[in-house]
């Protein structure tokens, strides 16, 4: 069988190495030291805009932790975009509130301003202020950062950004992940770079960030014993992974050079097939490009859809991925109210993410797109 080509495997930078290894030379296999401070200085630095960071286990613990700076109880409403993996929502519910979910715009495929707008309204009018608003920087393409925090502005709501596929990615040349009240980030085995698991909370507030470390370590008070004056968690990054992270961030910059370089290849080898389209960069946006992904029209492809794409890959030993199924028509949320006009689950029905990590070698990637067009081809021919 042929190797198997993933949809975005993690991708080592050469000095992660060192790090780790000295942090085993100097017995520090905890989670916290050197490398966990190091760590988080290179993403303030990085991020800039006086970005201060909490370097946590996950992109999900951080975002539970960030509802909890909010003071998210039982009863509460948060908003949330509906296209997105569940790790978005889940947290909300962990907190007992309730996920309100507002569908995408076309351009970006992330959280229409105007049905925000709307779903505000008519909480508002139904007697619930909503305590967040969650978006989410889909595939590395940021929101529409300046409508977004000025429909919160407007309201009152504060914004947290779901930022953990878009490190590397800009909204008019300022970074993501520095827009609101607090984002997150992620740094999963298959993200633009990763610290095999973990995940940051980013504010400008250091007072949250210093609540936060608090509470991801257990919440001890300062006492000789062990004193807990509030619910902590065991939410801190490792020093280990935080090793792994601190050579990643050397390279990040070429990483996310190198998964553009994925989506140009992609674009102009398949633009020109019937009904294939791909995401283009409104004025001002710069997208990391963690996923390369396109939509596919059956009605322009000669029938062909993106799941026929999906199994001929797969047959192939190659991984490709629907576009995420929207939160609203998931089992586990179908009694959440729901804000939308149907694009996320157009999106979700013709859209299709290819293999995009910044290690794909080009002969991988060829092998890909000839696959693509050899269906195209057969579909004409018959």
């Amino acid at each position: 069988m042929l190797q198997k080509i993933w949809l975005s495997s993690p991708h080592m930078g050469g000095r992660e190495f060192e790090y780790v290894k000295e942090a085993f030379d100097t017995n520090w296999i905890a989670p916290l030291g050197p490398n966990v401070n190091g760590f988080e200085k290179d993403l303030e630095a990085f991020l800039e805009n006086d970005s201060k960071a909490a370097a946590l286990s996950s992109g999900t613990a951080s975002l539970h932790l960030a509802l909890i700076l909010l003071d998210v109880k039982r009863g509460d409403e948060v908003i949330c975009q509906s296209l997105t993996f569940s790790a978005s929502a889940n947290p909300i519910i962990y907190q007992g509130a309730t996920p309100i979910f507002v569908d995408s715009e076309a351009d970006t495929w992330n959280m229409s301003p105007e049905l925000l707008e709307i779903a505000i309204k008519d909480r508002l009018k139904k007697g619930k202020k909503p305590k967040a608003i969650i978006p989410v920087h889909l595939y590395g393409m940021p929101c529409k950062m300046h409508e977004l925090m000025s429909i919160a502005q407007k309201y009152d709501i504060p914004i947290i950004e779901d930022a953990a596929e878009a490190l590397g990615s800009k909204y008019e040349n300022q970074p993501l992940g520095t827009f609101g009240i607090m984002s997150i980030l992620s740094f999963n085995g298959n993200k633009i770079i990763t610290t095999s698991g973990g995940g940051a909370l980013i504010s400008k507030k250091q007072s949250l960030i210093d609540t936060a470390r608090f509470l991801a370590t257990q919440a001890r008070d300062a006492a000789p014993h062990y004193e807990h004056s509030h619910i902590g968690y065991n939410y801190r990054m490792s020093n280990i992974c935080a090793g792994i992270g601190r050579g990643q961030m050397e390279v990040l910059d070429l990483r996310v050079k190198q998964r553009r370089e994925n989506f140009d290849k992609y674009r102009e080898i398949l633009k020109d097939l019937p009904g294939i389209s791909f995401l283009s960069e409104p004025d001002g946006f710069f997208s990391n490009r963690w996923l390369t992904t396109i939509l596919v029209n059956p009605h322009q492809s000669g029938g062909i859809t993106r799941e026929d794409i999906r199994l001929e890959l797969e047959k192939n030993n190659i991984e490709s991925r629907p576009l995420w199924k929207p939160m609203h028509l998931q089992p586990i949320f179908k009694d959440a109210p729901f804000y939308g006009d149907g694009t996320s689950e157009q999106l979700f029905d013709r859209g299709l993410c290819l293999p995009s990590a910044s290690n794909l070698s080009v002969s991988d990637q060829k092998n890909i797109t000839d696959i693509i067009q050899r269906i195209f081809k057969k579909s004409s021919l018959s």
